[in-house]
């Protein structure tokens, strides 16, 4: 038997009472000061920190915004939650801010034990998003918050849980992050394989893709509602980002609304993104369908192997070329012309090949330990939430 066990048979035997959240804790939600008292400069007051200053560990990060005006205060120690999309991500302060109207601020009363509450938000954290409304944005409001059920057990039983998930966070994000290291490693050593494989001497051409596309057409607006379970297999310009990776085969989206196509052996080129980093990315199909390609796609027809234009066009020198003169902005373009002018090396059609196949069994074994990685790392995280989830279930006491 744990020390957990012994505590709770000695002390709840019959079960602990489930109280709303304004019985055991001190609430206080935030307000927006006027924007004129909004500065980034320390001197002009107190710390704020609105819905998206939210860091992803325990102790809320630093903010760069300040306020002098009169606001709703957080004290250090205190657990911030947002009330408006993300709804329920928290954290705890160490410092006294200032909170804005995405945020509240819980703080324990007697017989609480903080990060014990703050656990135990985690762990109810689809609960609370369940309360949200809104159409424009998710919120929950202040009845919401005051309404959270919490099982308060005696604070020595609350005080060992914390003990133990304070260690296994510790051990479960020392494990993440290898995992995710190793993953950045593996990743970095397919480009440097990738990049130095497909680099050439001086008896290598290089080449325009407007001398060597047999045609380039954009595709034609293929709208969100127009995507069916069946019909014609299309692609979208954000799946070129989302889903598909150097080449493909089939199609995860249909239509029947289409006008542009293409096939066997095409480039596709997505020619709008977020991301001047990405922007361009392509893929190359290898199924044997006619699809459609949806609007913001550019598709080149070519005589070359498809497979080694893609891993051309996937270099970074290549993306360095699709990047360039591109403005950071909301949306980031390209375009015909400038894809014509992208400049790859253009070995014969049996060094093409030969390339390609090194390439596909490197691929392979990369992508496979790549998608072992993410997947060991999403095991990790859902065991986290399992154990986490079981030390916090507690039988409720009769009323």
């Amino acid at each position: 038997m744990t020390k957990l066990d012994q505590l709770v048979n000695e002390l709840c035997p019959d079960g602990v009472k489930y109280k709303p959240l304004d019985e055991i804790a001190y609430i206080t939600m935030g307000t927006s000061p006027n924007g004129s008292t909004i500065s980034s400069a320390q001197s002009k007051g107190i710390e704020f920190h609105q819905g998206k200053t939210f860091f992803k560990n325990m102790i809320l990060g630093h903010s760069n915004t300040y306020t002098s005006a009169p606001v709703k205060e957080a004290a250090a120690g205190s657990i911030i939650m947002s009330v408006r999309a993300p709804v329920g991500d928290t954290n705890i302060t160490d410092r006294k801010i200032a909170i804005g109207r995405g945020l509240c601020a819980i703080i324990e009363k007697k017989g609480l034990e903080t990060k014990y509450l703050f656990y135990y938000l985690n762990a109810c954290v689809g609960e609370i998003k369940e309360k949200s409304t809104g159409s424009t944005f998710q919120a929950i409001n202040t009845d919401d918050v005051k309404s959270i059920k919490i099982p308060l057990p005696p604070l020595p039983v609350q005080r060992e849980i914390v003990r133990i998930l304070d260690n296994f966070t510790e051990l479960t994000a020392e494990l993440t992050a290898e995992l995710t290291a190793e993953l950045t490693a593996r990743k970095k050593q397919y480009e440097y394989y990738h990049n130095n494989l497909m680099a050439f001497g001086d008896d290598v051409p290089i080449v325009k893709l407007g001398e060597i596309a047999t045609d380039m057409h954009r595709g034609a607006g293929i709208k969100r509602d127009e995507v069916s379970e069946d019909g014609v297999p299309c692609v979208r310009y954000g799946e070129i980002y989302t889903t598909y990776n150097i080449w493909f085969d089939s199609c995860v989206s249909h239509t029947n609304k289409g006008t542009k196509t293409f096939e066997h052996g095409d480039i596709l080129f997505a020619i709008t993104g977020e991301s001047v980093e990405e922007i361009a990315k392509s893929c190359a199909y290898m199924g044997y369908e006619k699809c459609f390609a949806g609007g913001d796609i550019v598709v080149m027809k070519h005589k070359q192997n498809p497979k080694y234009i893609a891993y051309a066009l996937s270099t970074s020198d290549a993306q360095a070329q699709k990047s360039k003169g591109k403005v950071k902005s909301k949306v980031v373009h390209s375009s015909v012309p400038a894809l014509k002018d992208i400049r790859i090396p253009l070995p014969s059609l049996s060094e093409q090949a030969r390339i390609v196949t090194i390439l596909d069994k490197f691929d392979a074994l990369t992508t496979d330990i790549m998608f072992g990685l993410p997947a060991e790392i999403e095991a990790r995280r859902k065991q986290y939430e399992y154990y986490r989830d079981q030390l916090l279930t507690f039988k409720e006491a009769k009323v």
